[in-house]
């Protein structure tokens, strides 16, 4: 330290924490102040509907994308079956694709219950919804994937017809790998 240099970073930067620390503090009291003293405008009832279907659409046409891409045409393509080339890979992608389908439905049923309209039609397929729980454990390990896949179908067919019935078409979407992730 013969020039003091070290010493005036070590002040400058000691400074810019306390100010940056101080600056964050006060934000942070402010915005508990605005939102227990005063509360956000609701939306307008159209508002909230017209987000309902929005958000019915997109994760029911995730869940409907998912499904074709990943568990429907491989089906069909003979891939499920025993001794298929690249069965073990495609059944691993089926139980994913299966697992993110069936989250998708439920957020889908739930954004549902914001639209009269849609919530009648989407309610008596929330059974069918929550029967998809375990089958994605059953599409990974292979077993009776004839049954599955029909289910899932049928679901998703059901999950379609619903919102177009409410004026809110779903069309596949497929999603991606990092989506399926998580």
């Amino acid at each position: 330290m013969p020039n003091g240099i070290p010493l005036r970073r070590l002040l400058t930067a000691l400074l810019l924490c306390t100010a940056l620390l101080t600056a964050t503090t006060a934000c942070n009291d402010k915005a508990k102040n605005a939102a227990t003293s005063g509360s956000p405008t609701p939306s307008t009832t159209a508002e909230q509907q017209k987000l309902a279907k929005t958000r019915f659409v997109a994760n029911a046409g995730l869940a409907a994308g998912a499904t074709y891409q990943w568990i429907i045409k491989p089906f069909r393509a003979g891939t499920f079956k025993k001794g298929a080339d690249g069965r073990t890979f495609a059944l691993v992608k089926a139980g994913l694709a299966g697992a993110f389908a069936y989250n998708r439905l439920k957020a889908a049923a739930d954004n549902a219950k914001g639209d009269p309209t849609l919530s009648k039609l989407v309610a008596p397929l929330t059974s069918g919804i929550d029967a998809l729980k375990d089958l994605p454990s059953k599409l990974r390990k292979g077993d009776s994937t004839d049954a599955v896949v029909g289910s899932f179908e049928n679901t998703i067919n059901g999950v379609k017809d619903a919102g177009k019935k409410a004026g809110a078409t779903v069309t596949d979407q497929i999603p991606s790998a990092s989506q399926l992730g998580g």
